[in-house]
Order: structure tokens, then sequence, then C-alpha cells
């Protein structure tokens, strides 16, 4: 089994723990974001006329959450904001699980509408937070051997996390899937408390590397939209996410408008 795992990726001995925990850290994450995505995606098709003024609420939440996290990132270590912000998607998911119950059909539509905007923008900081992680944890050298790798644990965790809502959804309530996405969370938090603290990068020490992992990360608000401006791979890739989104149907057409 050994010879078979050193065929499929280039990993060296001291490398092995670090990859096996980033293969479960990324499967966790994108597991539970797919078990909740279709809840999110049948609250869309129940406000399909609507949806124009929600994705405007998720743009304008992605706007203040972004700049919240970037004033937390500057101040907290690595190490100690990664399981306090899946800990804090997990406590929202109990708020919901909890306003799911306890709120009365005609208060649901605003539930729901909250639960469509907070699953969008936690979907892009439960990822953006991991990929952030990795990128601190290994070098570039080591991402170009071990990361196609990891990112086969977030690709079956994709996988795995819509066969569990299709198997639960007609045996149990909305709820116990937003639980079961709130313990692959924790799993995810307790996993960072695993990784190796003296893992080795490159020429530096095993003190140096610990010290790196206490510090403050740091970065501000506007770091990133200064960053893709002085980068032309960063701004072409901006370019066309921004032209690709635009050529997607934003509304229905009547076929008496086409004629």
């Amino acid at each position: 089994m050994k010879r078979i795992f050193t065929k499929i990726v280039d990993v060296k001995p001291d490398e092995v723990r670090a990859l096996w925990l980033g293969f479960i850290f990324f499967f966790v994450v994108l597991a539970g974001y797919y078990v909740i995505r279709p809840v999110r995606d049948n609250i869309g098709a129940n406000f399909s006329e609507d949806l124009w003024w929600m994705f405007t609420v998720v743009l304008v939440t992605m706007i203040v959450a972004n700049a919240l996290f970037s004033f937390i990132v500057a101040r907290m270590s690595r190490r100690k904001f990664i399981p306090i912000a899946y800990r804090f998607f997990i406590a929202n998911l109990l708020i919901f699980f909890v306003l799911m119950r306890v709120v009365p059909a005609k208060g649901q539509v605003w539930v729901d509408g909250a639960f469509f905007a907070w699953v969008s923008v936690f979907n892009l900081f439960a990822t953006a937070v991991f990929w952030g992680f990795m990128t601190d944890l290994f070098t570039t050298e080591q991402g170009k051997r071990l990361f196609g790798f990891i990112a086969v644990g977030g690709s079956l965790g994709g996988i795995l996390g819509p066969i569990i809502t299709a198997s639960l959804v007609h045996r149990v309530s909305t709820g116990v899937l937003l639980l079961i996405c709130a313990g692959m969370l924790e799993i995810a938090a307790q996993s960072v408390r695993f990784f190796p603290a003296e893992f080795r990068r490159g020429d530096s020490t095993s003190t140096e590397n610990a010290a790196t992992a206490d510090k403050p990360i740091g970065g501000k608000f506007w770091d990133g939209v200064t960053h893709i401006c002085k980068s032309p791979y960063l701004f072409g890739l901006f370019l066309f996410i921004l032209l690709y989104t635009g050529l997607l149907p934003t509304s229905r057409i009547d076929e008496s408008q086409l004629c």
C-alpha cells in the first residue's frame, strides 16, 4: 500500500501527516457545504421571481463579511483564527436550526432568505480559509506536488455531500441536515490542532515555523484589490470570471419576446 501511495502522490515521509490532514480537512469542508447546498438551491427555486434582490443581499453581505474578515485576520494567528471561524459557522447553523423549528410559517420566508444569503457567503469563506491555511503551511514546491491529492479530498466530499442529502431528505427534517454540516465543520476545526507545528518548510527550522504559526496573518481590506491590479495573471482571472458571470442568464425570456 505504501508503494502504491507513493506512485499516486510524490510525498516525503515528513509530509505524510500534513498531507492526510489536508485531505480530510478539505473533504469534510466540502462535504458539509454540499449537504446544505441543495437546501439553498431549493429556496432559490421557491424565490425564482425575486432572485435579483436575494443576490443583491448576498453581494452586500459578502462585502461586509470580507471587511470583518480582513479586520480579524490582521490581528489573529491562523491556528487560533481557523477553529474560531468554523465554529462561528457552526453557531450560525445552530441558530438557523432553532429558527426553522420555532418561527411560524409566515415568518419562514425571512428565515429562508437569510439562509440563502448565508450559505452563499459561507461557500466563499469556508474554502478561502482552507486554502489560505494550506498555502501558509506548504511551500510552493510542496504545493505543486501535494495540492492535487488534497483537492481530491474536496472532490470526494463534494460527491458524498449530495448523496447524504438525497438519502435523508425524505426521512429527516431540513434542520437535521444543518446539524450534519455542523458536525463536519467541527471535524475541520479539530483537524487544525493536529497539523504538526514542526512541519518543515524549506530551510526553516521548527522553532521558526512554530513562531510563524503564532503570528497574526496580517493584511488589509483593500490588499486583495491592489494585488489583482498589480498582477496581470490575477487581473486576467478577474476579467474571465466577470465576463463569464455576465454571460449567464439572469432572467427568463418569454417566448412572445422572441417572436
